[in-house]
């Protein structure tokens, strides 16, 4: 059973950067593709980010030209930078690995992190 464990969230004030990490056991990683989704109370699960083993990139509209998608093979991780964090940005954040055709929808991914919060304040 493959088993996802995120890191790296926590409090950072608007404008300010953070980076979390996800790190994958259990299971062929380099064959899967990988995403980031988040989760803001009251609302539904969103796609972030997601890679292909290959490297192919997809970003939501919301973060795109601020987050950074990037994956490690040898070391089974998957990281997402984020940079000029918005209070909207305020989520908790979920890694997830799939082996569909669609990076950007939930439903592809069949393994999920616990999530880690991620807080920004104005």
């Amino acid at each position: 059973q493959v088993q996802l464990v995120e890191s790296g969230g926590g409090l950072v004030q608007a404008g300010g950067s953070l980076s979390v990490s996800c790190a994958a056991s259990g299971g062929p990683f380099s064959s899967y593709y990988m995403g980031w989704f988040r989760q803001a109370p009251g609302q539904e699960r969103e796609f972030v980010a997601g890679i292909s083993w290959v490297g192919y990139i997809d970003y939501a509209g919301a973060v795109k030209g601020r987050f950074a998608i990037s994956r490690d093979n040898t070391k089974n991780t998957v990281y997402l930078r984020m940079n000029s964090l918005k209070p909207e940005d305020t989520a908790v954040y979920y890694c997830a690995a799939g082996g569909g055709q669609r990076l950007n929808v939930a439903a592809e991914y069949g393994y999920w992190g616990q999530g880690t919060q991620v807080t920004v304040t104005s």
